[in-house]
């Protein structure tokens, strides 16, 4: 234990994804040291959909990103397919951007790093421990370090979560995520969704003249098959779009990035003290497309509040409380959405359905998608 009465840092970002980079841009730029731990070495590929919607363009500028420098796909266009093939198609009210978090990651790291941030690579945090109005986080190459505030941006599942016991992490999920980049014939300006039995499938352009081609599913789908190339002939190849993307695009990986355990169980934004942000906090369903922009948000409100706490007396009652009433007001309703939505897709008939009737409802259609996004911020 560390004998200082002293913290080693004011605030500690425990996760290096977006709302954990954003987060630690905005304190450095606010003149607060903070420390970024990330279990890997950028830049590396994530399983996500590598859509994000326009409603965080001038955050990122405040901040000092360029997005531009990156040259993203820009899209305004949204197709929505049933098994069958069946699809409606409708414009994006905001629009978005498509980007590799290969890309985005690396850049907003390297942003960072220049602005101030510290970070501590190829590193995981094993626990973390409030006591005496401070924390103490251990990490797995056995270091101890203090901080003040401890913002945890750690992603959809770690094993921090079980050692802060979190109830979710008990509670097995059935789905997974598959992720390729792919070349491929289709407009950069749509971002098309494909359900299959028990799953559905994004693609979208990013960078470089390439394709995010990403899907969610479950366990079950995959052990019934056996293999993933198995499932996806047995399965996806249902719906035509997709056998079209299996059949004529150039998969650029040899194999898919695949990740298990995909919960969208309702997760606490404070957690020990801790305020807790991106998908540690809780994670929309691929389908609302969103995520990527609800994790920079989050990161956001996270670094403001921490910013007031220095600021405004150090009052770790009144932050904890602002800071939940702030990620509920513009995130919980989305959420629960979100999960209500989910239930609609991914079986054949009543995917079907869904779609038929939102395509003679585009009013409808509209309102469900702004409703699962928010405004520029």
């Amino acid at each position: 234990m560390h004998k200082s009465n002293t913290p080693d840092w004011p605030v500690i970002v425990v996760g290096g994804g977006l709302a954990g980079l954003t987060s630690a841009l905005f304190l450095a730029q606010q003149g607060i040291q903070v420390l970024l731990i990330e279990k890997k070495a950028y830049p590396f590929h994530r399983v996500c959909g590598e859509y994000v919607s326009n409603e965080v363009l001038p955050y990122l500028k405040s901040l000092g990103a360029d997005i531009n420098q990156l040259q993203p796909a820009r899209i305004n266009r949204f197709q929505l397919t049933a098994p069958s093939g069946y699809s409606l198609e409708t414009s994006l009210d905001l629009g978005g951007f498509g980007i590799s978090r290969y890309t985005l990651d690396n850049y907003l790291h390297q942003l960072a790093e220049a602005k101030g941030v510290t970070f501590k690579l190829n590193t995981a945090v094993q626990d973390v421990v409030f006591r005496d109005d401070s924390f103490l986080l251990k990490l797995g190459n056995g270091q101890e370090l203090t901080a003040t505030i401890v913002i945890g941006a750690y992603g959809k599942r770690a094993t921090l979560d079980r050692q802060l016991d979190r109830h979710f992490f008990a509670k097995r999920s059935p789905y997974i995520g598959v992720k390729y980049h792919v070349k491929y014939d289709q407009p950069k300006d749509i971002i098309a969704l494909h359900n299959f039995k028990d799953g559905y499938a994004g693609i979208s352009a990013v960078e470089n003249d390439t394709y995010c081609f990403c899907y969610l599913t479950t366990r079950h789908n995959l052990k019934e098959h056996g293999t993933i190339a198995a499932m996806e002939q047995a399965v996806l190849y249902e719906n035509p779009h997709l056998h079209r993307i299996f059949t004529e695009a150039e998969f650029l990986y040899a194999q898919p990035e695949v990740i298990n355990e995909i919960s969208f169980a309702t997760k606490t934004c404070i957690e020990n003290h801790m305020l807790m942000c991106g998908d540690a906090a809780g994670m929309i369903t691929p389908l609302c497309g969103n995520g990527m922009a609800m994790a920079i948000h989050a990161g956001k409100l996270a670094a403001e509040h921490t910013t007031l706490y220095f600021k405004n007396g150090h009052n770790r009652q009144q932050l904890v409380a602002n800071y939940s009433h702030a990620w509920n007001k513009h995130f919980a309703n989305r959420l629960q959405l979100g999960r209500t939505i989910q239930h609609l897709f991914g079986h054949p008939v009543l995917s079907e359905v869904t779609i038929k009737t939102l395509k003679h409802l585009p009013s409808a259609l509209q309102l469900l998608m702004r409703q699962t996004h928010g405004q520029p911020f």
